[in-house]
């Protein structure tokens, strides 16, 4: 079984080893047809605080880690400017 991999931006990295990443998807709206953004908040396991807020990472499903974090930094794609 393969493991999902979403790509996102972080929105914080104030706890110690975690960040929280924000990932879009597109959906199709099931009645008017139009697409339509959805947000969600992942927290994700940065083992050498190598990320900053605005960083553009790429997060893989993970075993938990703690109650809310079971996703794992994969790479990071773009430094924030």
């Amino acid at each position: 079984m393969s493991k999902r991999v979403m790509t996102g931006y972080v929105v914080s990295n104030k706890a110690d080893k975690t960040i929280v990443v924000r990932c879009e998807t597109m959906v199709q709206h099931p009645l008017y047809k139009k697409y339509i953004r959805r947000r969600k908040k992942f927290m994700a396991h940065d083992p050498h605080n190598s990320c900053r807020t605005g960083d553009k990472v790429q997060i893989i499903e993970s075993r938990p880690l703690s109650k809310r974090k079971r996703w794992s930094l994969k790479n990071l794609l773009e430094k924030a400017a």
